[in-house]
């Protein structure tokens, strides 16, 4: 990869010089604020640190609990791709016996899983092709060895409980099978297909005895879906017909398939094994075909227990349109757990419950755990002895580690970290595994011996440190801050401050606006919008957690049902004034951006106000009636905006639109969009750029491909980034040259420039 070298001359533009890449950013992305000259060594972050950051992950704790291996993904964004490298590290030194074991510039290592003795890992990789293989190696030195050469590649593999067998899936697409290896002669035996059926294998995981396997198939293969698509005829049908899926078993060495479900009132989404392998959790899905597609999957869909040694199902749940989720099994057998709203009757975005009841009272009704807790609650991990259910939740700027006890129902919160957080314990080893990041400290992990030591800082061991470079960066101060909205309710948010803030000193302030709208901005690593980088140019940023949100408590989150808009704006206008006040903010200088919801708020806050000087709309809605047929999701918007039928009442809808209100913009506006987007469609972005254009309204609309709610190409990202911030410097600051392709990219030498159709207005 190549890399860029940053040469900073404090007062001037600074410039960005790399071979062959030239790409010039707005002045203000790396400018040095002025009012707070940075110390020799620092330097602010930029929108080129956040694309060349490293990932790890794939946490993999070999048996005895020794050593851990990871992988390492290192992007180009140039090139729009990623690479990864297995690493491994020793649990009980850290990070500083960290060892690189892979070594391959272009191609990919992942996927890494240790023998059952721990004596070798194997991992999956395309080291010798385009497919997948897997290939054997040990993790204190030699070369990986290929064992597999699968026509199709390998999608899938695992060793079985008791390490006798090795299974993975491989085969066409629609049509994939499972083939078995013995573990004990992986270099050199033949692999042997064990499932056989027209369709292909879906979810598939061993019986805890590790004599079989448990997987999902459709019923049907459709032949005629393959061939038209192979002929050319590439039409997308909207919510096709699919078959139905039925839960099957076979014996690994027998290769004799057994079918365990045959009930066609309901299809096989997903299904979990408890550890003494006496019960199978099921989660079953609507046969209609307007109701099974991805989105909808967990909504229209029951949980279902089937008994393994009679194979009688019972029913669960029966709750149209309510989500369960986190279907799991207590260590010891006893309970079954799972995690669905607080209102279990009718849809609802309210706060999530446990319910438990004991695996054998069949029939038995649900009891309900934590419902004192205002927060969300789940099925996380057990306690060895079954007797509490550890969860991560949301508080206000944080997520902290809780406890559930099984037998009372009453929460403990056990952590108080300022940061993002979220514990886990691997399946196999039991090893205690603590994912962590706060402003100053990029996504990392650490581990503890037990999970009693989580609550004590001075007993973690940190593992990874892929973003030493960063350690380089002068980074703004992040604070929670908390203010009194127009109807007296306390509404909190992250408040980011320039790199060098000098108190006394106003500011220009970016409002960045969270989507979800059931999400919010917490103390995380450059969480947001890369508010950071605003940061380093000499920004505060203000993130409100506004009506809607999660974090803060069920009527938080539900203040918004019914009139989408009002309190979440007032929310968002009172924080600023709420900074004004402080002295922090210039109120003369101020933009708003934000993305799906943040876009839908940019999109109002457009329409019902003219104290911003730029506004960055990304995947917004303009007006509900037309999207709720655009999008792929229906019910959260009726939830949300009317809880009437939008065909019998259209005037609900379009009261709660930006549209009807579009005379009143004034305010010059960035529109950001995905072509293809499933869930907020680009021609609710058109809408506006077209009344802004006959408005008069200073606009541009950057429209990129892509078929996702987000924007898929690593170089479009920079290119939103980028152009963003240079509206913000012109419209919020007045410096710069507004919008200009010469500051956002230039072609590569030899290569194409990242493809983005923009219109302006």
């Amino acid at each position: 990869m190549r890399r860029t070298s940053v040469v900073f001359t404090p007062g001037a533009e600074v410039q960005m010089r790399s071979l062959p890449v030239a790409l010039v950013l707005p002045a203000a992305v790396l400018a040095l604020p002025p009012q707070a000259p940075l110390a020799a060594q620092e330097r602010p972050f930029t929108f080129m640190d956040v694309q060349e950051m490293k990932r790890a992950g794939s946490w993999t704790p070999s048996p005895d609990g020794a050593w851990m291996l990871y992988t390492v993904t290192t992007p180009d964004w140039e090139a729009a791709e990623s690479q990864s490298d297995i690493h491994l590290v020793s649990l009980s030194e850290g990070v500083a016996s960290d060892r690189r074991l892979t070594y391959t510039e272009d191609k990919d290592e992942r996927s890494p899983t240790w023998a059952p003795d721990g004596s070798f890992f194997l991992f999956a990789s395309n080291r010798d092709g385009d497919d997948t293989q897997l290939y054997m190696m040990r993790h204190d030195g030699g070369e990986a060895r290929k064992i597999t050469d699968a026509e199709e590649g390998v999608s899938r593999f695992a060793f079985s409980p008791g390490g006798r067998w090795l299974v993975y899936r491989s085969g066409e697409t629609g049509r994939e099978q499972l083939y078995r290896l013995p573990a004990d002669d992986l270099a050199d035996a033949e692999p042997e297909q064990i499932t056989d059926g027209e369709a292909g294998v879906d979810q598939w995981d061993f019986s805890p005895d590790g004599t079989g396997v448990y997987f999902t198939r459709p019923d049907s293969f459709d032949e005629d879906e393959v061939k038209r698509r192979e002929e050319g005829f590439t039409v997308d049908v909207r919510n096709a017909v699919t078959p139905l899926s039925s839960l099957w078993s076979v014996n690994i060495e027998s290769a004799v398939e057994e079918r365990e479900t045959d009930d066609s009132s309901y299809s096989i989404n997903s299904f979990t094994i408890s550890d003494d392998g006496r019960w199978i959790g099921i989660t079953g899905g609507s046969t209609e075909r307007y109701e099974r597609n991805i989105t909808a999957q967990r909504l229209y869909a029951d949980l279902y227990l089937m008994e393994v040694a009679t194979g009688e199902v019972e029913r669960l749940t029966d709750n149209y349109e309510v989500g369960e989720g986190g279907l799991g099994f207590s260590p010891d057998g006893r309970w079954i757990a799972f995690s669905a709203p607080d209102e279990m009757e009718r849809y609802s975005m309210t706060e999530n419950r446990v319910y438990i009841r004991e695996v054998a009272d069949r029939g038995g009704a649900f009891r309900k755990l934590g419902a004192e807790f205002d927060q969300s609650s789940s099925v996380g991990f057990w306690s060895e002895d079954s007797n509490t259910i550890y969860f991560n939740a949301g508080v206000k700027v944080t997520t902290q580690l809780h406890a559930l006890d099984v037998e009372t129902g009453a929460v403990r919160q056990l952590t108080e970290e300022r940061a993002a957080l979220s514990v886990s314990e691997d399946d196999d080893t039991g090893t205690i595994l603590i994912n962590y990041s706060d402003p100053q400290t990029p996504p990392t992990v650490f581990t503890v011996a037990s999970v009693d030591d989580v609550p004590d800082r001075s007993k973690w061991t940190q593992l990874v440190d892929v973003n030493p470079q960063l350690g380089e960066v002068a980074f703004g101060e992040e604070a929670e801050v908390n203010w009194q909205s127009s109807d007296g309710k306390t509404v909190g948010g992250v408040l980011v401050y320039p790199v060098g803030y000098e108190e006394g000193t106003r500011y220009p302030l970016i409002v960045a606006i969270h989507g979800g709208p059931a999400s919010a901005d917490i103390l995380r690593f450059n969480g947001g919008y890369s508010a950071q980088v605003y940061a380093g140019a000499g920004y505060a940023v203000l993130k409100p957690n506004y009506r809607g949100s999660r974090n803060y408590g069920n009527a938080h989150r539900t203040d918004i049902v019914g009139d989408y808009f009002t309190m979440g704006y007032e929310d968002i206008m009172t924080g600023v004034d709420h900074l004004i006040a402080e002295g922090i903010v210039d109120g003369d200088r101020m933009g708003a951006l934000g993305w799906s919801a943040g876009g839908h708020w940019s999109n109002w806050i457009l329409t019902q106000t003219d104290r911003f000087k730029a506004i960055s709309s990304g995947a917004g809605t303009m007006n509900w009636i037309s999207m709720y047929a655009q999008s792929d999701v229906q019910r959260n918007r009726q939830f949300y905006v009317g809880d009437g039928f939008l065909y019998e009442d259209f005037d609900t809808y379009f009261d709660q639109s930006p549209l009807k209100y579009i005379t009143n913009a004034t305010t010059p506006t960035m529109i950001h969009v995905v072509e293809g987007d499933p869930r907020v469609p680009s021609p609710q972005s058109v809408e506006l750029h077209m009344a802004l254009k006959k408005l008069g309204v200073p606009t541009e609309l950057f429209m990129y491909p892509g078929r996702s709610h987000g924007i898929p190409d690593p170089r479009n990202r920079l290119v939103k980034a980028v152009s963003e911030m240079a509206w913000m410097d012109y419209y919020v600051r007045g410096i710069g040259e507004n919008f200009q392709w010469r500051q956002v990219l230039e072609t590569l030498e030899g290569e194409e420039a990242p493809t983005v159709v923009s219109e302006r207005g």
